[in-house]
């Protein structure tokens, strides 16, 4: 992958190029539903590990990295036997100066014991620098990251509901074919669904992408795996294996369900929600987004965007109105703050919607997305809403991801990939404007 930047007047450049290379393309139109017929479902994958994973019980496997802060990354991974929670690193293949060490835990779930799962806080790290690690000493496996750049253009994978099936390891290779900065999932990682051994075989399954750039995630439904009197704790697994940085930044959350953070030095902030913690007014939730919007200073940050996992807006009829109760607490603080871009999952299709607030189109609200149509096992959601509502401007059930393309200050390119028998195929694209460059929407929220 390349690790070049463009700066300063290239920029422009950029900017002009991409026009240029979608004035090619049929243009994104409002109130769109695509014909396209999606073929056949796929097959779950199996969970047996594969002839190169783990090949003894102290071989790190599940590797893992995420975001802390500004300069340093938190990386996690799995030992079937007790291994030092040691991170070895340095910007050469096979040399690493540096070192970190953290901590090890475990979790047991009714009659399953998990393996030794360890994380590690590196850093500070350098921006768009390639990093070479091993975990637990381990010289049987080196892998490697690069770090996000400081500075726009930034580029985010976004893509929700993933699960584990022959059309997610289709979505893992599109992914995969095509230079990104930050992966941001929006619920609904493993569907594991209370097999815990799915946890692992996802673990595995991911960790060629998850280890090389960084995985910010939020929770979905199916990461609950509540069992009445058995299990009665919520979010076991998901806490244990996926932790996020909501104890750093200006505001840390406290809580791993929802956290904020900072992209290309501040240019970018993101929200991660939780549709599943207590999210009414007053709660701590609800109170820690308000503080978190408070902080951020429009004139420095470029773009706000959030991840939610049930639509707040969505014409499908699955999980119809699932949403709302979120959406009633806290879509005033949002378009109070002008966060430009809202992106949720568990639909199991693709639909984008105009800017809306209160139901209805809001030049200075955000655009809302649904993406969880990552590759699930339980099959897309293929019944819309009949008319189509005007603010919804194109939608399809198809298994893809998307891409969220920042490109400057005032400009970021979203586009949505559909799986196409195994071919991604550009099938919808925007460009979305900075509410905090637009003057008409500072005027209206003062």
């Amino acid at each position: 992958m390349a690790t070049g930047r463009r700066r300063g007047g290239t920029a422009a450049l950029a900017l002009l190029a991409l026009l240029a290379a979608l004035s090619a393309l049929p243009a994104a139109c409002l109130a769109v539903t695509s014909p396209y017929v999606r073929p056949a479902p796929r097959a779950t994958l199996p969970l047996h590990k594969g002839a190169d994973d783990d090949a003894d019980g102290q071989t790190p496997q599940q590797v893992h990295i995420s975001m802390v802060g500004a300069d340093k990354m938190r990386v996690t991974w799995i030992t079937d036997d007790a291994a030092p929670a040691i991170v070895e690193y340095g910007t050469t293949s096979g040399q690493y100066p540096l070192s970190a060490t953290g901590n090890t835990t475990t979790y047991s779930y009714v009659l399953y014991k998990s393996g030794n799962i360890h994380d590690a806080v590196i850093g500070p790290l350098q921006p768009s620098t390639t990093y070479y690690y091993r975990c637990s000493s381990n010289p049987s496996r080196e892998f490697s990251f690069r770090t996000p750049p400081a500075t726009l253009p930034f580029k985010f994978v976004i893509v929700g509901d993933l699960g584990q099936t022959e059309w997610t390891e289709s979505t893992l290779k599109h992914i995969a074919a095509a230079d990104y900065d930050v992966l941001l999932l929006p619920g609904d990682l493993s569907y594991a669904d209370l097999v815990q051994p799915r946890w692992d075989s996802y673990g595995r399954l991911v960790e060629p992408l998850a280890s090389a750039r960084p995985w910010m995630v939020t929770e979905g439904n199916h990461e609950v795996e509540k069992l009445p009197v058995v299990e009665p704790a919520p979010f076991k697994a998901y806490n244990a294996r996926w932790r996020m940085p909501h104890d750093a930044g200006a505001t840390p959350s406290g809580d791993n369900l929802y956290y904020s953070f900072d992209a290309a030095g501040g240019a970018v902030h993101v929200l991660m929600l939780g549709s599943y913690a207590d999210h009414a007014a007053g709660s701590a939730q609800h109170e820690w987004l308000r503080r978190d919007l408070a902080a951020v200073d429009r004139g420095e940050t470029a773009f706000v965007v959030a991840l939610v996992h049930a639509p707040w807006y969505s014409s499908n009829e699955a999980h119809r109105g699932e949403g709302d109760a979120m959406r009633g607490a806290m879509e005033a603080l949002l378009r109070g703050a002008r966060v430009d871009a809202v992106f949720a999952g568990h639909v199991h299709a693709y639909e984008r919607f105009a800017r809306a607030y209160g139901g209805e189109e809001d030049p200075c609200a955000p655009v809302y997305v649904t993406v969880g149509d990552g590759g699930n096992r339980e099959g897309l959601a293929g019944r819309y809403a009949d008319p189509q509502p005007a603010a919804s401007a194109f939608r399809e059930a198809s298994f893809g991801h998307g891409r969220l393309e920042v490109v400057n200050a005032t400009h970021a390119l979203w586009a949505w990939h559909r799986n196409d028998d195994d071919e991604p195929v550009l099938a919808d694209h925007v460009w979305i404007t900075s509410l905090a460059a637009n003057p008409a929407c500072r005027r209206n929220n003062n």
